[in-house]
């Protein structure tokens, strides 16, 4: 790894986060983005040897061994097509979206057959955005997911976990990009629609003066980057609605419930949540032993 020279094309958050991680590793970094204020900042934390605005981009991607594309879903595409005259043969892309379908096939159409990209989602995040809150630390407790398709190189997958070790995930898994995206969509897009939904149901001004714990904790997520969140929402659209689906069910059940007066059925689904959060608790537990 810290042989090769990484380009971050997109330094936000993510973009920082690898860029940090990358460096601490002894890896050369680079990065193209279209803020200067945010590749001044990097440059002057020492994350990044050099930056580029796109129009100054072509001398570093020109240069790049890896290129990781820290872009929003649908700038992807039009930003590899735009730009892969500068690659040097072969490169090796990865990225950080929180869709694939959407995604990896239409890059891997356009691609140039001396390039290749390895695509790969880095579950880790926060509720701020910009390179200015970049903290590799945030890859430690989170999960790494890699999602090869029958285009990728057994090198090109062996150094996509080489990548999410190096950076400092606690756990690497490999997915297809369409089981990807129907897991997705219930741990972390339907997750988001529920805290803006509860967030946006009642808006008593008297709320924060009462609140507890649980519903900060379940609306931490609440504050989200509308431009990212919605295009990730309607890349994933289809999937998405279903779990909307079965959790408006599962509620209906509550509901039902709560009309009925019937207690029994209300400790039976408490007992079925608890037993199933348990379950989480003890694959942390088992990975943190194996750590």
């Amino acid at each position: 790894m810290k042989q090769r020279e990484f380009c971050i094309v997109g330094l936000g958050l993510l973009g920082g986060s690898y860029a940090i991680a990358l460096t601490n590793a002894g890896c050369r970094v680079t990065a193209v983005d279209v803020r200067a204020e945010a590749l001044d900042y990097a440059r002057g934390q020492g994350w990044i040897a050099e930056g580029a605005l796109p129009e100054q981009a072509e001398a570093l991607l020109g240069r790049a061994e890896v290129i990781v594309l820290g872009l929003y879903p649908q700038d992807v595409v039009p930003w590899v097509q735009q730009f892969q005259p500068f690659f040097q043969p072969g490169v090796l892309l990865t990225d950080v979206c929180g869709v694939k379908r959407a995604v990896v096939e239409r890059v891997q159409d356009v691609l140039r057959p001396d390039a290749e990209l390895i695509a790969c989602h880095p579950m880790a995040g926060k509720e701020v955005s910009g390179v200015e809150y970049a903290d590799c630390a945030i890859f430690r407790p989170a999960n790494f997911l890699i999602t090869p398709t029958e285009k990728n190189s057994a090198e090109a997958i062996a150094f996509a976990h080489e990548l999410g070790r190096t950076l400092g995930f606690r756990r690497i898994t490999e997915l297809s990009c369409a089981r990807h995206d129907e897991m997705i969509g219930y741990v972390s897009q339907l997750t988001h629609a529920i805290a803006v939904a509860l967030m946006n149901a009642n808006d008593d001004p008297e709320l924060p003066l009462t609140t507890g714990d649980s519903f900060r904790d379940l609306t931490r997520i609440a504050k989200i980057n509308d431009k990212l969140w919605s295009e990730l929402f309607l890349e994933n659209s289809d999937l998405l609605i279903q779990e909307i689906d079965r959790f408006s069910a599962e509620l209906g059940k509550l509901r039902t419930a709560l009309e009925q007066e019937d207690k029994d059925a209300l400790c039976t689904m408490f007992r079925a949540s608890t037993a199933r959060r348990k379950l989480f608790d003890r694959t942390e537990a088992e990975k943190t032993q194996e750590n």
